[in-house]
């Protein structure tokens, strides 16, 4: 096996741990900002920074009839629709309820894989597959995982994150596709072009009725930290990992996605972190170490 460059992994590290803090820190920006406005904002003010990305850089082929329905499906999925998802899901319950669903990605990673490529589930992905089921079943039963006050996370909520999970395994799967023929920067310009345009009617119908100038500074900034995150860096620094890091590696690396998005939940939004909370956590990492997990090859 030829050696893993060390930017590889830290790109992948890096990847995870930012996406966990947008996604914790969405529910700041959902209390002001309406989800559908606020996709649209994002899309935007990413493809103002990514707009030197789009060209084809020397030595790069054009892209095949096959990579642009790659590119569409990877920014509807990967960026339309799990944001929509994911913004809404996290305004219904929690940061930390994200975070411990989003751990469930990789066990959704090999269901896909079984019902579109006909892969066998092997015995320690269906146990992964379990404990992910059963943690977020004792996180949606707990009485209540928001601060103190909150009212108890509505169901829907719950099916919103679980939809959005689906669509980041979707992401994945398509992602590492695309990364052996168009460049990571490219393909993160691209499929965010593509979120704008599907967000843009919807975005445009909120904005007619909504009152920019109550949005205070910092929420303003949040919003910029939140689109270039998102958008730019994350699926940048993703798609250059994936180039060199086998998939089934890579996957290790998303564990610093629910850690990080509950470290935002509980130390920085102040979301209660009860005993229910702390099993649902821990089912959920070991579902996620037993999905990516790499096995001993034989020789």
């Amino acid at each position: 096996m030829s050696a893993v460059p060390l930017g590889a992994y830290l790109s992948l590290a890096a990847s995870m741990a930012l996406v966990g803090s947008y996604v914790g820190l969405s529910k700041l920006l959902v209390v002001v900002f309406p989800v559908l406005l606020m996709t649209w904002l994002r899309f935007g003010i990413a493809a103002v920074a990514m707009a030197h990305w789009v060209r084809r850089g020397p030595g790069e082929a054009p892209l095949a009839p096959a990579d642009r329905r790659l590119l569409f499906w990877e920014s509807f999925l990967g960026n339309f629709l799990f944001s929509i998802c994911m913004l809404y899901g996290v305004a219904m319950t929690s940061a930390l309820a994200a975070g411990v669903v989003m751990a469930a990605i990789p066990a959704v990673v090999a269901i896909l894989s079984r019902l579109f490529l006909g892969e066998r589930i092997r015995p320690r992905v269906a146990a992964a597959i379990a404990c992910a089921a059963i943690g977020i079943a004792v996180l949606a039963i707990a009485r209540n995982d928001g601060a103190a006050g909150e009212a108890p996370a509505s169901p829907l909520g719950y099916a919103l994150l679980l939809a959005a999970v689906v669509c980041e395994a979707s992401y994945v799967v398509i992602g590492k596709r695309l990364t052996g023929n168009v460049s990571p920067k490219r393909i993160s310009a691209l499929i965010n072009l593509w979120g704008l345009a599907l967000v843009t009617p919807f975005g445009l119908w909120q904005a007619s009725r909504f009152d920019f100038g109550a949005v205070p500074l910092a929420s303003w900034a949040l919003l910029v930290f939140y689109a270039l995150a998102a958008s730019m860096v994350t699926v940048w620094l993703w798609m250059r990992g994936l180039r060199h890091v086998p998939s089934s590696r890579a996957g290790v690396f998303t564990v610093l996605l629910p850690v990080s998005a509950a470290l935002v939940g509980v130390l920085g939004l102040g979301e209660h972190f009860g005993p229910a909370h702390v099993l649902a956590f821990v089912l959920a990492l070991a579902g996620l170490l037993l999905a990516t997990w790499p096995e001993r090859v034989a020789r």
